[in-house]
């Protein structure tokens, strides 16, 4: 069984520093990684940022198909005279791909993401047209706690995740499970998706807006966050009036069923 170091020297790479990369190499972790995910034969996952492949053979092992997404075209290059047959590599950005061309519906999300664009991606699948049917993703513990928190602790970030479904954090893991090892110590967050509130497609932006208004101010109530956001005295009012929320509580203070309860008075009021 080849260290990391072997591998990278097998395959002729350096990890870079640029695009995050940051190897797991922890075979015990990746099981566990695997037992969280608790994947079907039959399915389709789509693994983004695979590394050294480490991850990638484990699921290969469990599941029909692997489509990896790896953005360093080199390090896919090599990942795909490695991997087993069943593993579609293919070097391209998640940030910039259409999930419905990558998998048909339904299809699993796995994913070890760089920290400074982990948030991104992850909204770009969820918010998507073509969403996974579970996500078990890697990220920074303090991101992760970011993502899991509850009233009245909310934030940005945990709305637009339990949005989607209920996420939990199912791992912490050292820094010394990769090479090199980062600055900061990470976690495996895991979480079925099921949007519970009926948000048309085409209206999810507008949602999320209000979100972000809502918190454009997190010291003031939610009344003056949402006037500090740029809504109109009256909309505001009418909003909190007709959605049966205190417009004195924070921002914070909210779960994602007031949020939602704002959004459908707000259009209503715009109708």
């Amino acid at each position: 069984m080849s260290t990391p170091a072997q591998r990278l020297s097998a395959l002729g790479l350096n990890a870079k520093k640029a695009l995050g990369q940051h190897f797991l190499h922890d075979r015990g972790i990746v099981e566990r990684i695997c037992a969280v995910a608790s994947l079907k034969p039959d399915a389709t996952v789509v693994e983004i940022g695979p590394g050294l492949g480490i991850l990638t053979e484990a699921l290969a092992e469990r599941v029909a198909t692997v489509v990896a997404l790896e953005k360093d075209e080199q390090l896919a290059a090599a990942l795909r005279t490695i991997v087993p047959p069943n593993v579609d590599v293919r070097a391209v950005d998640a940030l910039a791909c259409d999930a419905a061309e990558l998998a048909p519906a339904p299809y699993d999300l796995v994913a070890n993401l760089p920290y400074n664009v982990a948030t991104a991606i992850l909204r770009r699948f969820l918010d998507s047209a073509h969403p996974p049917r579970s996500c078990t993703f890697m990220v920074q513990r303090e991101v992760a706690e970011r993502m899991v928190t509850r009233p009245p602790d909310m934030n940005i970030l945990a709305v637009a995740m339990q949005f989607h479904g209920s996420p939990r954090i199912a791992l912490h893991i050292g820094r010394g499970a990769f090479t090199p090892p980062p600055r900061v110590s990470s976690a495996v967050v895991h979480m079925t998706v099921e949007r519970k509130f009926d948000v048309p497609q085409a209206e999810l932006a507008a949602f999320f807006e209000l979100v972000r208004a809502g918190f454009s101010a997190r010291r003031k109530t939610l009344r003056n966050s949402l006037l500090v956001g740029g809504l109109s005295v009256d909309a505001v009012d009418s909003m909190l009036l007709q959605a049966r929320i205190d417009g004195s509580r924070r921002p914070q203070m909210l779960d994602v069923a007031d949020w939602y309860a704002l959004f459908v008075a707000g259009q209503r009021i715009a109708r």
